[in-house]
C-alpha cells in the first residue's frame, strides 16, 4: 500500500495510467501531494513579505512591532516571589508531602511484614483469603483514594488560584512585551 505523502509521478502506483510506461523511473518535476490537508502555505513555507523576506513563523499580535527588552523571566521571577504564587506552591505541599510519606510508609511497611513475617501474612482472614491478600489489595484501594483526594483538593483548593494567577501571568508577560492589556 502506498503512503499519502508519497510524490505523485515517482513510481509504480496505482494513480499512473497503465499505459504510460514511456517515463518509468523519472521523478515528476513538479511534486504535488496527495494528502488534502497539505497546504505549504498555510504551513508557513514560501511566503514572503512585502521585503522579499520571509515572513515571521508566528506574526505580531495586537499591532506589535517586535521583541522588547524586558526579558520574559523577570516576569516569572515576579510572579514566583508573589504572595499568590507562595500560597498555591504552599497548599499543594501541605497536601503532597504528607500524602506522600503516608503512602510510603504504608508500602514500605506492607513489603517488610510480607518479609519479616510471612506467618502473619498467612494467616486466614476469610476462606481462602488471608491477611496478606487483604494487605495487598489494601495497597490498590488508598492508591485509588489517594488519587481522588488529591484530584479533589487540587480542584477545591488549588485549581481557581493557579487559574487566577497565570492569567496574572500572562498579563504581565503581555504588558512587559508592549501589548495592549
Amino acid at each position: 500500500m502506498q503512503s499519502s505523502n508519497a510524490p505523485r509521478g515517482a513510481g509504480d502506483g496505482p494513480e499512473r495510467p497503465a499505459g504510460n510506461q514511456d517515463d518509468r523511473g523519472a521523478p515528476s518535476r513538479d511534486v504535488t501531494y496527495e494528502d488534502p490537508w497539505y497546504d505549504p502555505l498555510a504551513a508557513g513555507w514560501g511566503e514572503l513579505d512585502g521585503t522579499g523576506l520571509p515572513t515571521p513563523a508566528v506574526p505580531a499580535a495586537r499591532g506589535e512591532s517586535g521583541p522588547v527588552a524586558v526579558p520574559a523571566r523577570d516576569v516569572y521571577v515576579e510572579v514566583q516571589r508573589s504572595a499568590a504564587f507562595q500560597e498555591v506552591r504552599g497548599s499543594y505541599r501541605r497536601f503532597v508531602v504528607p500524602g506522600a510519606v503516608g503512602f510510603l510508609v504504608w508500602y514500605v511497611g506492607y513489603v517488610v511484614t510480607a518479609t519479616t513475617a510471612p506467618g502473619l501474612m498467612a494467616r486466614p482472614v476469610a476462606g481462602a483469603v488471608n491477611v496478606g491478600m487483604v494487605a495487598g489489595l489494601g495497597q490498590f484501594l488508598t492508591t485509588f483514594l489517594l488519587t481522588w483526594a488529591y484530584a479533589r483538593h487540587a480542584r477545591l483548593r488549588r485549581d481557581r488560584a493557579a487559574l487566577e494567577l497565570r492569567w496574572d501571568t500572562q498579563e504581565l508577560a503581555r504588558g512587559a512585551r508592549g501589548g495592549a492589556p
